[in-house]
């Protein structure tokens, strides 16, 4: 249900992340939604504490006092005998209370298929788009023996299946003996082990009753429509909106004070407002954007223990997600360290350090999430590993973000056979409008310019891209509160959540250092030109403030290129932003760095001083 500004004028979000729960305060003020006030508390739902409503009220607490101060009015307060009060009155209470969550590991889940690259991947598709990680994908062909597969069921313990397979009218059989797989690993859930594991049905609809017939007395079946109901053809939104369903009925109902939790999230009549997976929030907030503005996006959520990587690509806002569940910045840090092995984080880093030295650096903040550097040189170094850990999720992300496999994408059969089984990504770095960062590295680095730098070297945008940070991490806050009031979400999004770091003119080709590589000329809105032919390999940080736009001539050379339609002069106009418009004469495709230690060191020390990303005493 949705409600005006005559019924919500006092909002509170949090968001219980795996280790922070954020709280923003969502205010009518002066005829305009404004995000006022933020507070925050370490997250509550593991031991000793295991209530996750506890680090609700440290964050709501802080949102009071700081409430409290801005307006000069003691008499604020949102709750009452530890409960929020709603609906408000006068000074006490809100008109709302929402929340999003990813604590205790968030929404965990087995998806099956008969074909590992067909229906098996759109399965695993709903879930991740439902806000859910995916432990693990079983299929009929994916090599393993089935006792491998009915012990791998047992062990993993998620909070629920997801079952695909076969289109509708086809064969059963296939379908038929992945459910007697479940059924013979007896599958229990991850929390509450006195109720039976859900199962979500949506596979060929001829194979119903015998799948009723093997898993009823085993799990809690639920039966939706077929996710692929034909070949050339994907249904994920009933079966999405079922997992959506049991997480808040089953999963939430165990996990550590989340019941209370979900008492307390309501509307201005006091109707239940669920509490949405932080994941899929954010991609709410995504979709909306690639659809108001019409372009394609690719954003990026980077936690504690996963990094999440979302996209909207064509005319068709073909949404994609997907969940690197072990590259995070806290928990799985030393995943990160693992998958991209150190060469590949001290390749970023401009000086000397010993492997030990940085190996506890890491494994103190494994253990220690809540921690921050305390000194430049960690500083650096942490930025270095989320440099690796957003470039390892995004190449996860490209190779899931495909066409269907065996058929063209929606799909018309008359192009069912023209593909290949290995269906094509459908993320085109030189059509990419946006690129959106969020989490706590890329929100709250010390300078913008530390994010613009994480971004460009992490990404790699390629031709001209528009860079942009949410500034406290609010997205997912937003993303649970369009629910209720999508002008809220909205208004606060332009205002007060999205920040414009600028622009990246990144061309595209190979060349030889200190060769001409870009012509560029700029009128900037203060009336000053810039006008540079730049060499090869080298950055450009121009200012141009947010809002404003420079005229630009650009113009390469040695082959390389400007945009998917392969020009090499274009003029255009250049967003800026609070950092300002870059020009990356790097190279892409490929993109090298030297392998040479003092080469490498004196280049990057080179870039970071154009970005201006650290202060000079660690540049020289």
């Amino acid at each position: 249900m949705q409600y005006d500004e005559k019924r919500l004028t006092r909002i509170v979000a949090t968001d219980c992340g795996s280790t922070t729960t954020k709280a923003i305060l969502i205010e009518w003020v002066d005829g305009e939604y404004r995000q006022t006030v933020r507070g925050e508390a370490p997250t509550t739902v593991e031991a000793p504490l295991n209530d996750v409503t506890k680090g609700v009220i440290n964050a709501t607490q802080e949102l009071e006092e700081l409430a409290r101060l801005k307006y000069n009015n003691p008499s604020i307060k949102f709750m009452e005998n530890g409960e929020f009060v709603i609906p408000r009155q006068g000074d006490v209470g809100v008109d709302a209370y929402v929340s999003t969550s990813s604590a205790g590991g968030g929404l965990q889940m087995m998806v099956t298929g008969v074909v590992k690259a067909m229906t098996g991947e759109s399965a695993e598709r709903a879930a991740l788009g439902a806000g859910a990680i995916v432990m693990d994908l079983i299929a009929s062909n994916d090599r393993r023996m089935n006792h491998e597969k009915i012990e791998r069921i047992r062990q993993l313990r998620p909070d629920m299946i997801l079952m695909a397979g076969g289109e509708d009218g086809g064969t059963v059989k296939h379908v038929v003996e992945m459910a007697e797989l479940v059924s013979g690993a007896d599958p229990k859930p991850r929390l509450g082990t006195s109720f039976k594991l859900p199962v979500i049905y949506a596979g060929n609809k001829e194979a119903r009753q015998e799948i009723v017939e093997v898993l009823e007395n085993k799990v809690d079946l639920i039966i939706t429509d077929n996710i692929r109901p034909k070949l050339e053809q994907e249904n994920l939104g009933p079966a999405r909106d079922k997992i959506h369903d049991l997480f808040m009925e089953h999963v939430m109902q165990q996990a550590p004070g989340y019941h209370k939790l979900m008492t307390w999230a309501m509307g201005p009549d006091k109707e239940n407002v669920p509490i949405m997976p932080t994941p899929a929030a954010v991609g709410n907030i995504m979709q909306a954007i690639a659809k108001e503005e019409n372009i394609e996006v690719v954003g990026v959520d980077i936690g504690g223990a996963t990094t999440d990587v979302f996209s909207v690509f064509t005319e068709e806002f073909i949404f994609n997600r997907t969940v690197s569940a072990n590259l995070g910045m806290s928990y799985s840090i030393s995943n990160v360290l693992a998958s991209s092995g150190l060469p590949n984080i001290m390749r970023w880093v401009p000086f000397d350090i010993d492997e030990s030295e940085l190996r506890n650096m890491i494994k103190n903040k494994m253990i220690r999430p809540t921690t921050i550097p305390s000194l430049l040189e960690e500083l650096v170094l942490e930025q270095a590993i989320a440099k690796e850990a957003l470039r390892l999720a995004f190449e996860q992300h490209k190779e899931f973000a495909v066409t269907l496999k065996g058929m063209q994408k929606q799909r018309d059969i008359s192009e069912a056979f023209s593909q290949s089984t290995s269906g094509a990504t459908i993320v085109n770095l030189m059509t990419l409008d946006l690129l959106v960062g969020s989490g706590g590295v890329l929100s709250h680095a010390p300078r913008r310019n530390q994010t613009v730098m994480m971004l460009i070297d992490a990404f790699l945008p390629e031709g001209i891209t528009r860079l942009a940070v949410d500034s406290i991490f609010m997205m997912p806050h937003l993303g649970v509160l369009s629910e209720i009031s999508t002008k809220a979400a909205t208004e606060v999004f332009r205002k007060d959540c999205m920040i414009y770091l600028g622009s990246c003119v990144a061309p595209v080709g190979k060349g030889k250092i200190g060769k001409p590589a870009l012509y560029a000329k700029l009128e900037l809105p203060n009336g000053t030109v810039f006008e540079e032919t730049i060499p090869y390999g080298e950055i450009r940080l121009i200012p141009c403030g947010a809002g404003e736009v420079a005229k630009a001539i650009l113009k390469t050379q040695g082959g390389l290129i400007l945009d998917e339609n392969r020009n090499r002069e274009l003029t255009v106009n250049l967003h800026g932003g609070v950092v300002g418009i870059v020009l990356d004469t790097r190279g892409r495709k490929p993109f090298e760095l030297p392998t040479d230690v003092p080469t490498r060191v004196a280049l990057l020390k080179k870039w970071m001083r154009e970005l201006k990303a650290y202060p000079e005493s660690i540049l020289v």
